[in-house]
């Protein structure tokens, strides 16, 4: 089981996500370690990962879900504020869930929520991911517009995407997990759901930048869950926790300092941060 452990204070678990490698957060786990312990790992179908996942799980999700319990034990904490990231947010809500006793607050950054489906186009992928995989990396370019607006200057946006381009070609992520993760979400288990009761920060982007998961669709956690904070990242849009890591890793901090103190659910409020 190959666990990043980093930092001192109070324990973050990061759970990455559909494409499944912990590097691609990278840049979040070093901002966040300066201020949190961060504890993070791939998802536990990922060859690297170490994890007892198979090919032929009946219950994909159900393993990702149980591999943030299985985190924990193995780095002897009972609980931890569990923060996912886009399809690893959709985890951390089933993981409270499932194990609420062991959640000090949730992160959701922009998190896909339980009723989430894909679409016209992205169910013609989950159908051909391997045939079809070319043509999602090309349409990643247009993610570009995000970094350039999130680093001002020409030749430092260019060096973070770079960078970026370059975890992702290092640690490339596999067609058909990714579509496999994604067919997992309308078998996975959400009952109960409704009911979960901790602290939870809602992290977006700004609706112009965001091209991946819309914040409205990140905001459905507001509605089932009416006692949670929202923050927008300014600047930002799906990659705020690479291109502002600093920002970001700022905004989980606080929200954690302030939820390990209190005993009952954040105030429903919206701001903005950066």
């Amino acid at each position: 089981m190959n666990i990043v452990d980093r930092g001192t204070g109070a324990p973050v678990v990061l759970i990455p996500g559909i494409q499944g490698h912990w590097e691609w957060m990278r840049p979040t786990v070093d901002a966040l370690a300066a201020r949190c312990r961060v504890i993070t790992f791939s998802l536990a179908d990922e060859p690297r990962s170490g994890w007892p996942a198979t090919r032929g799980d009946a219950d994909l999700f159900a393993r990702y879900v149980a591999q943030v319990g299985q985190a924990l034990d193995a780095r002897g904490l009972q609980a931890a504020t569990i923060c996912g990231i886009s399809f690893g947010g959709l985890i951390a809500a089933a993981f409270a869930r499932r194990h609420p006793e062991r959640v000090h607050a949730l992160v959701l950054v922009s998190a896909i929520p339980p009723s989430w489906r894909p679409d016209t186009r992205e169910r013609a992928f989950l159908r051909f991911p391997r045939l079809l995989f070319p043509a999602f990396l090309i349409g990643s370019v247009r993610l570009y517009r995000e970094i350039a607006v999130a680093t001002p200057g020409r030749l430092r946006g260019l060096l973070v995407a770079v960078r970026s381009a370059a975890r992702a070609l290092w640690y490339f992520p596999s067609a058909t997990r990714m579509a496999r993760r994604a067919n997992a979400v309308a078998g996975a288990d959400f009952t109960g759901v409704a009911h979960v009761r901790v602290p939870t920060l809602l992290i977006t982007g700004e609706p112009q930048l965001e091209r991946v998961v819309p914040p409205a669709l990140t905001a459905e956690y507001a509605r089932l869950w009416p006692n949670v904070r929202a923050v927008t990242l300014a600047r930002t849009g799906h990659l705020g926790l690479v291109t502002r890591p600093e920002a970001f890793a700022g905004a989980i901090a606080s929200f954690v300092a302030e939820s390990e103190g209190e005993a009952g659910p954040a105030a429903a409020t919206r701001r903005n941060v950066g």
